[in-house]
């Protein structure tokens, strides 16, 4: 076993990487914690002739590369892959353990915590290093009411998961340099007690919320179901997409993937239209890169009127309304 490292290890989900560009937002993130760490950011990849998705993992922020390709890694298996990381962690010892958090970082990270004895902050919204050198992890608490920063101060690696769209990815460099380590992928690996059967992929949305220009959010100023639907054919009118306050995804208004705010997606568009939406700080929080904001209240008062570029006190609904109509004459016109 190694000595103790002061690495920043973010696991590389390559399946879906066009459209999840989670690992790319922790490489950067990586670098700007390695910066004041004085460690390296190394990126892990297990799978099948990943050599492409290592090169793009050096282009975007990896110094190191950890690489574990075999046929046996062809398809995620959690048994093989938490072996394999709980090995390599135990062997080189790094520091910290970053993971997106997907569905499949939800499942893979606390497994690969347990083996290791260590801590696990999920769904983390922020990562920072403290006066000690301790990684700060900032995660929503009770159901979104409260904002945790959380340390481990003893236990290593310190580890966490990373919400989607909470980091800019740094530019894609083509002449960055890495060192790749390859992996021996052992024999014995464990077996699955669950035989995957068949798989289907899910069509994709055209666009992620994170990385659509226009954004249509809407509170419970919509007045119901039905009213809020209006948001999504004003969104297609704009091609953009639609993101909801959590008591509209309680009330089953909209799918808890549209949540903006602590609790859910960080959305960075060029133009943000809020319809109907108060302005708490879970909301506020996380539309704060928008680059310009609309709001749509009957409360002139309210905290989101405030905070917008250009704010129309008006009916929601009527509002949207009219907009639509506006975007189909002009359309047709």
């Amino acid at each position: 076993m190694t000595a103790a490292s002061k690495d920043i290890w973010v696991f590389g989900d390559w399946r879906n990487y066009f459209q999840n560009r989670i690992t790319l937002q922790l490489l950067a993130r990586a670098r700007e914690l390695a910066h004041i760490t004085g460690g390296r950011v190394c990126a892990v990849v297990f799978g099948q002739d990943v050599a492409e998705w290592v090169d793009e993992y050096i282009a975007h922020g990896a110094q190191t590369v950890y690489v574990a390709s075999d046929p046996a890694l062809y398809r995620y298996r959690i048994g093989a892959f938490t072996a394999l990381m709980v090995g390599l962690a135990e062997q080189y010892r790094p520091e910290t353990i970053l993971v997106g958090a997907t569905g499949f970082g939800r499942e893979f990270a606390p497994k690969v915590a347990k083996r290791l004895n260590t801590g696990l902050t999920a769904d983390c919204i922020g990562l920072d290093i403290d006066a000690d050198g301790l990684l700060v992890q900032t995660a929503p608490s009770f159901g979104g009411n409260l904002i945790a920063k959380i340390v481990t101060p003893q236990s290593r690696p310190q580890m966490a998961t990373v919400r989607p769209g909470i980091f800019q990815e740094i530019p894609h460099n083509a002449e960055a340099i890495g060192e790749v380590v390859e992996i021996p992928v052992p024999g014995d690996l464990p077996g699955e007690r669950v035989r995957l059967v068949s798989t289907q992929k899910q069509p994709p949305r055209e666009q992620r919320l994170e990385d659509a220009r226009v954004v249509i959010c809407g509170g419970r100023g919509m007045g119901s179901k039905a009213k809020f639907k209006k948001l999504f054919e004003l969104a297609r009118l704009m091609e953009g997409e639609v993101g909801a306050t959590r008591p509209v995804v309680y009330a089953g208004w909209a799918d808890p993937e549209a949540l903006v705010g602590q609790a859910g997606r960080h959305v960075r568009p060029q133009v943000l239209i809020s319809c109907g939406i108060s302005g708490a700080i879970q909301h506020t929080a996380a539309i704060g890169d928008a680059d310009f904001v609309i709001a749509v209240n009957k409360n002139e008062n309210a905290t989101m009127m405030r905070l917008a570029d250009v704010a129309v006190v008006a009916d929601a609904n009527q509002f949207c309304t009219a907009l639509i109509r506006a975007l189909k004459e002009r359309l047709r016109g």
